[in-house]
C-alpha cells in the first residue's frame, strides 16, 4: 500500500493550481465579500467546494490518465509502430491513442517525442496530430452523461482494485477507475459549490460577457494553458452548464479556446529537441490556430448543428431545462467542431508540412564535431514505460552498430598493422561508453516509474544486453587494439595460414555480433536462435586455431612465441566477443529447464 502511494505522482494540472487558484480567488473574491457580510460560513463553504472540487477534478484526471497509459502502453507502441504515411490512418490513429489515454496534450507529447526520436516523420505526425482533437471530445461526451451519482461507487471499486489486489493490471484497472470516480466527484463538488451562484448578480453579468466568443476563447485557452488539459477545461465547462451558468455560444466558446490553449504542451515538449519536433509542435498550433479562427464567424450555426442532433427536455423550463439540454449540447458541438476541422485540414497535409519546413529550416552543421548524443531516447516518453523502453531498443541497435565499426576497424588495423587506425578503434569506443552511460541513466529513470510485470522483464533483458554491448566494446578497446600496439612494436606478423583462420573466425563473430544486435534492437527471437545455433561452428573455428598454434610450438624461436602469444590473445578475445553476443541472445531466447550455458 505504501509502495503505490508513494507512486501517485504530483499531476502535471496540479503544478498549475498556484496561479489558477490566485486567478480563481481573484475571480471568485467579489462573490465571498458579498456572502461575508451576512452568512461567513457560506462564503468559505463555497470557496473550499470550488477549490477542492478542482483539485479533485485535475487530480482524477491525472491519475486516470497515468493509468490508461500504463494499460494500454503496449496497444498504443503497436498501434504507433504501424504507422504509415497515409494521412488518414494516421488521422484515424490519433483519435484512437487520444481516445484510449483521454489526453490530447499527451498523445502530443507523445508524438513530439517520436518525431524527435526519428521515429515518426513530419508527415505522419500531422496526420496523429489531426485525429487526436477527435479523441479528446469522449471526455466530454463520458461527462455530459451525467454519471456524477455513481462518482463515489467507482472510487470505491477502483481503491478496492489498487489497494487490495495482488496482479500489477489489475491495480492499474483500479486507477483508471478511481481517477474516473474523482473526476466525476470533483465535478459534483464543484457543481454543488457553485449553486449559489445563480442568484449573485456580478457571476451573472460575468456569464453573459462571456457570450462575446472572443472572452469565451481567452478564457477556455487561458485555463487549459494553465491545467495542461482541454478535457479538463471542458468537463468544468459542461459542468458550469448542468448549473445553467452558460449558455451554448458560450460554452462552444469555451471549448474553442481550450483547442488552442492545449497547443502549449506541445510547444513546451519541442523545446530543445530536433527541428522535426518543433515541426510538429507547430502543426498542431497552426492547426488548431486556425480552426478556430474560421469557426468563430459560425458559433450560432455550430450551435443550431448541436442543438438539432441533440435531446431536448422540453418538459422542463428556465435554468432547470437550461441545464439538462445544454450540457450535452455542448459535447456534441465539441465534438462536430474537432471532427469538420480534422476533415477540412486533412487534405493539406502536404502544405502544412511545407509550411512549418519554411517556417523552421535546418540548421546549418556545426563546423566541429560534436560530443556524441542519443538520438532516439526522448524523456517525454519516460512516463509511458513501453514506449520507452521501446526507444531504448532503438538506441542500442545503433549503439551495437558503433561497436560493429568498431570490431571492423580493428580487424583491418591488426592485418595491416595501422596504429592510426588503432588509435581511432579507441576514440570510437569512447563514442560507445557516452551512449551505453546515457542508456543506463535512461534506463534507471524508467524503473523509478511503475512498471507492469512484463516492462520489468523487458527492463532486465535491456539493462544486461546495454552492459553486454558495453562489454564487447571493452574487449575490443582494451584488448584486441593492446594486441595490436604490441605486434606493430615488436613487429610480429602471423603466419597466412593463421590469418586465414582467423579471418574464418572474424567472419563468424562479425556475424553473431549483427544478429545479436538485431535480436535485442527489434526483439528478434529468430535472429537470437541463429546466434545461439552459431556455437558449434564459433568453436571448431577457435579449436582450430589453437591448434594450430599449439603445432607451431615445437619449431619456435623466441620471436616466433611472442607471435604466437599474441595469435593466441586475439584468438580468445574473439571468442569472448562472441560468448558475450551468445548472453545477449539468451536474454531474447532464455535457457530451457536443464540446459546449462557456457
Amino acid at each position: 500500500m505504501v509502495k503505490y502511494c508513494c507512486a501517485l505522482r504530483c499531476p502535471a494540472g496540479a503544478r498549475a493550481l498556484l496561479p489558477l487558484l490566485a486567478l480563481m480567488y481573484l475571480f471568485a473574491s467579489p462573490v465571498s465579500v458579498a456572502y461575508a457580510g451576512s452568512n461567513s460560513v457560506d462564503a468559505a463553504s463555497m470557496s473550499m467546494g470550488l477549490f477542492g472540487g478542482l483539485a479533485l477534478f485535475l487530480f482524477g484526471m491525472d491519475q486516470m490518465t497515468d493509468a490508461l497509459k500504463a494499460v494500454a502502453g503496449e496497444g498504443m507502441k503497436g498501434v504507433l509502430a504501424r504507422l504509415t504515411s497515409n494521412r488518414f490512418t494516421g488521422a484515424l490513429t490519433g483519435a484512437l491513442v487520444t481516445a484510449v489515454i483521454q489526453s490530447s496534450s499527451v498523445t502530443s507529447v507523445l508524438v513530439v517525442g517520436f518525431v524527435s526520436a526519428g521515429l515518426m516523420s513530419l508527415g505522419q505526425s500531422i496526420g496523429v496530430i489531426m485525429g487526436a482533437n477527435i479523441g479528446t471530445t469522449i471526455t466530454a461526451q463520458i461527462v455530459a452523461f451525467k454519471v456524477t451519482k455513481i462518482a463515489l461507487l467507482f472510487i470505491a471499486v477502483g481503491f478496492a482494485l489498487l489497494f487490495f489486489t495482488g496482479r500489477e493490471r489489475w491495480r492499474q484497472y483500479g486507477g483508471v477507475i478511481m481517477g474516473l470516480g474523482m473526476v466525476f466527484y470533483g465535478m459534483n463538488v464543484m457543481s454543488d459549490a457553485m449553486a449559489p451562484l445563480r442568484s449573485y448578480e456580478p457571476f451573472i453579468h460575468f456569464m453573459i460577457a462571456m457570450e462575446n466568443p472572443m472572452i469565451g476563447i481567452a478564457l477556455g485557452g487561458l485555463f487549459t494553458a494553465l491545467v495542461q488539459s482541454s478535457s479538463a477545461t471542458t468537463g468544468i465547462v459542461i459542468v458550469m452548464a448542468s448549473q445553467g451558468f452558460i449558455t451554448l455560444p458560450a460554452g462552444i466558446a469555451l471549448a474553442l479556446g481550450a483547442n488552442i490553449g492545449t497547443c502549449v504542451t506541445a510547444v513546451l515538449a519541442a523545446i530543445g529537441k530536433p527541428r522535426n519536433a518543433l515541426r510538429a509542435a507547430s502543426v498542431h498550433v497552426i492547426f488548431n490556430v486556425l480552426g478556430v479562427v474560421i469557426w468563430i464567424g459560425f458559433i450560432d450555426h455550430l450551435a443550431d448543428l448541436a442543438i438539432w442532433i441533440s435531446p431536448l427536455r422540453p418538459e422542463l423550463e428556465g435554468l432547470a431545462r437550461l441545464g439538462a439540454e445544454t450540457p450535452r449540447q455542448i459535447a456534441n458541438a465539441n465534438t462536430l467542431f474537432n471532427v469538420a476541422n480534422t476533415l477540412l485540414f486533412i487534405g493539406f497535409t502536404s502544405p502544412l508540412a511545407s509550411l512549418v519546413q519554411t517556417l523552421f529550416p535546418d540548421l546549418p552543421e556545426p563546423a566541429q564535431k560534436e560530443v556524441i548524443r542519443p538520438k532516439y531516447l526522448d524523456d517525454d516518453l519516460i512516463d509511458t514505460p513501453s514506449m520507452a523502453l521501446a526507444l531504448v531498443r532503438h538506441e542500442l541497435g545503433r549503439l551495437g552498430g558503433h561497436i560493429e565499426q568498431m570490431l571492423v576497424q580493428a580487424r583491418l588495423a591488426l592485418q595491416d598493422g595501422d596504429l592510426q587506425r588503432l588509435k581511432e578503434v579507441e576514440i570510437m569506443d569512447d563514442d560507445v561508453d557516452i551512449l551505453h552511460a546515457d542508456i543506463t541513466a535512461y534506463l534507471s529513470r524508467i524503473a523509478k516509474g511503475s512498471l507492469t510485470e512484463e516492462e520489468n522483464g523487458e527492463f532486465f533483458q535491456l539493462t544486461h544486453a546495454a552492459d553486454n554491448l558495453e562489454g564487447i566494446g571493452d574487449v575490443i578497446e582494451k584488448d584486441l587494439v593492446s594486441v595490436g600496439e604490441k605486434m606493430i612494436r615488436d613487429n610480429l606478423q602471423p603466419s597466412e595460414v593463421m590469418w586465414r583462420l582467423l579471418n574464418e573466425l572474424y567472419d563468424d563473430v562479425a556475424i553473431a555480433l549483427q544478429g545479436a544486435i538485431r535480436a535485442v534492437a527489434e526483439n528478434d527471437f529468430k535472429a537470437a536462435q541463429e546466434v545461439i545455433a552459431m556455437r558449434k561452428q564459433i568453436y571448431v573455428r577457435v579449436e582450430a586455431a589453437f591448434r594450430r598454434q599449439t603445432e607451431s610450438l615445437a619449431y619456435s624461436t623466441e620471436t616466433r612465441l611472442a607471435t604466437l602469444r599474441a595469435e593466441f590473445d586475439i584468438t580468445d578475445k574473439t571468442k569472448r566477443i562472441y560468448t558475450l553476443c551468445k548472453r545477449i541472445a539468451r536474454l531474447v531466447v532464455p535457457l530451457g529447464p536443464g540446459v546449462k550455458d557456457d
